[in-house]
């Protein structure tokens, strides 16, 4: 994708991103219809899927030959990532939605022959927005992104993971990672994927694992923790499988590699 293209596609979706937010905040209060969906943990609402109508009716109106993989069902089936693919989560956080009426994000990857070009996580009712190009650096705000930190000390990391991790699961042996939450400095989690990238890139957590991710969950967040110097792989180190759900890391790239080999390594079942 040349640059030209990949502007013109950024203030597009920068502009329906940011309408997509205040049309949530609007309608923050509004009655909810609330479904569940894989499990009585796995929530929809009709935000969600409002939302996702708004950027699929967008997206087909100005382009109308890009193809969108989306949560909700308004997407495209596809079985290849070629040509231009728009990655979009509505709501990432969905209980956090539904609970705190905050803590959730709109995410919005647009990628190229597989390739990441654009990423943005909108924070709604925070009102900060993380976006990134491929090769201009990353964003919060109007305020670019510095580089990780290329001297991070793995004992005064911060990890997101959740307290599935400690417990028995069917990927790693739940005393391995417990272990490593001991060595580091401390956990967090946050209940949504994409503002646990946001955080990842930002450098308030420094490093991110999760069990199980659809492709909307992260395909913004890998743009634009890649615009910093990180890296997204699966718990194993392979490549992230952009149409399936994956086990996934993302981490500032001083610590990856030991966290993989001594913990991650070390745990897998």
């Amino acid at each position: 994708m040349n640059t030209e293209v990949r502007e013109t596609i950024f203030q597009h979706a920068l502009e329906w991103v940011l309408e997509a937010g205040k049309m949530i905040r609007a309608h923050m209060n509004d009655p909810l219809t609330i479904n569940t969906k894989s499990n009585a943990n796995d929530l929809v609402t009709t935000m969600d899927r409002d939302i996702e109508a708004f950027f699929t009716s967008n997206i087909k109106q100005i382009f109308p030959d890009h193809f969108i993989l989306s949560e909700e069902g308004f997407g495209d089936q596809l079985d290849t990532m070629d040509g231009t693919v728009w990655i979009i989560d509505p709501i990432d956080g969905t209980m956090n939605f539904v609970h705190q009426k905050r803590n959730f994000a709109i995410s919005v990857g647009i990628y190229q022959d597989g390739i990441g070009e654009i990423g943005f996580i909108y924070n709604v009712m925070e009102d900060v927005l993380y976006s990134a190009k491929r090769g201009e650096g990353a964003y919060k705000g109007n305020k670019k992104l510095p580089a990780l930190n290329d001297n991070l000390n793995f004992h005064e990391s911060i990890i997101g993971l959740n307290h599935f991790w400690l417990c028995e699961n069917r990927l790693v042996d739940e005393r391995v990672m417990q272990q490593l939450v001991k060595d580091v400095r401390g956990t967090r989690t946050y209940g949504s994927a994409a503002l646990e990238f946001a955080s990842v890139a930002e450098g308030i957590l420094d490093g991110y694992l999760t069990l199980s991710l659809s492709p909307w969950d992260l395909a913004a967040g890998m743009v634009i923790v890649n615009e910093v110097g990180g890296m997204t792989t699966t718990i194993d180190g392979e490549k992230i499988n952009m149409l399936g759900n994956n086990s996934v890391f993302t981490c500032n790239s001083k610590i990856h590699q030991r966290i993989l080999e001594s913990y991650l390594q070390e745990a897998r079942k």
